[in-house]
């Protein structure tokens, strides 16, 4: 006995649990406890160019979500096999049901919950519209279809996207527009090497300042709140490459998995050592572990007076930045296995390789992707 998905649509902004602007991190973190509602889920992208590619949702058999490329947000939400029993679904409309397994909606239905609009095969609204299709299957206007037949046409999809400004339709690869959902996330990194990083946040003038050396962890705790976890530096490994053997000190990772970010905390000062920010690249071994922080490198202004230093992006590969870094000779690199810390585990390209360079250290993945920038 399947449990009933009960969903109320909000045109526009989203449905259900869903909210339109939520970040991909986000949402996949709901799924996690709610297995029972959606035991299957499917991640679709292109491997080519998981950078920016659309990453799609696949909750079968009701749910397709689709987030934007760059900010990884919930763009589009679409509803289909609404007469699927395995779960039944039932779809709400300001406390009305409109849908359910046993009454179909119908497009009499929908003009008469919904209102006039501009006619077409699809029924259109502000923030939703109602396709007759089946998937890829054109059940729409038919030559000889009476007008009795074309009012009890049965529809097959619901797409809810965010409503049009310019009263012009959206792209369905644009980005998501700021919305009260993104409030206090980051909307950029900017790197500044032997310095910090400037952050900076959506519906916010803040410009949150990190500095390597200076912010403590309680500035951090201030500004951002506490972490989500404080995990104590114990991988000492990679002290083997360092001219100090010394052991190093008591340090603590603080790992902000909402924002993308980790920061090592002194464990004799409590400032800021290292900072680390994750671009969660679809199918990288660490895709899903943090939120994508959209970082930008900044290089060194040309002159004094320039205000707009040249910047390199976290979509952009790493031949682009090796090359904005070190113009020279490619520097040799270290190669990383994530899944060595694990027993019995087996990923997919679970291998990435380690460039050093003067105050940073990149990780980047066989689709020559920067996947973590850490900075100290």
């Amino acid at each position: 006995m399947f449990a009933t998905l009960d969903l109320d649509i909000r045109p526009g902004s989203g449905i259900g649990m869903f909210e339109l602007g939520t970040s991909l991190w986000a949402v996949i973190d709901i799924l996690r406890g709610l297995q029972h509602l959606f035991p299957q889920v499917e991640v679709k992208f292109d491997p080519e160019d998981s950078a920016t590619t659309p990453v799609i949702l696949h909750l079968r058999p009701h749910l397709d979500l689709l987030f934007s490329g760059y900010h990884q947000r919930l763009h589009t939400i679409c509803v289909r096999k609404l007469r699927e029993p395995h779960p039944p679904v039932m779809l709400r409309y300001k406390d009305t049901v409109i849908s359910s397994s046993a009454e179909p909606l119908v497009r009499v239905h929908v003009s008469r919950t919904f209102g006039p609009t501009y006619p077409g095969d699809e029924l259109k609204y502000p923030g939703i519209w109602f396709s007759f299709d089946d998937d890829n299957v054109n059940e729409g206007f038919k030559g000889g279809i009476t007008h009795l037949e074309q009012r009890t046409q049965e529809v097959k999809r619901i797409f809810i996207r965010q409503k049009s400004v310019d009263g012009e339709e959206r792209d369905a690869l644009d980005e998501v527009l700021p919305c009260p959902i993104m409030h206090g996330d980051i909307s950029s990194a900017v790197i500044k090497i032997h310095d910090g990083v400037d952050f900076s946040f959506f519906s916010s003038t803040l410009l949150l300042q990190v500095r390597i050396g200076e912010t403590t962890a309680q500035d951090l705790t201030i500004d951002l709140g506490p972490p989500s976890r404080v995990h104590h530096k114990e991988d000492e490994r990679m002290t083997i490459h360092s001219p100090n053997l010394q052991a190093s000190e008591d340090d603590d990772f603080y790992n902000y998995f909402h924002h993308g970010v980790d920061f090592l905390i002194s464990g004799q000062t409590h400032v800021v050592r290292k900072i680390i920010i994750h671009s969660n690249m679809p199918g990288s071994p660490l895709f899903q572990r943090y939120k994508r922080c959209p970082w930008q490198l900044e290089g060194k202004p040309e002159d004094d007076e320039d205000d707009s230093p040249p910047r390199k992006h976290f979509y952009d590969k790493f031949e682009t930045i090796r090359r904005f870094l070190s113009p020279g000779e490619m520097l040799p690199s270290m190669l990383l296995d994530r899944t060595d810390e694990y027993d019995n585990i087996t990923l997919p390209n679970s291998s990435t390789r380690l460039y050093g360079y003067d105050g940073v250290i990149l990780e980047v993945n066989e689709a020559s992707q920067v996947v973590t920038v850490m900075l100290f």
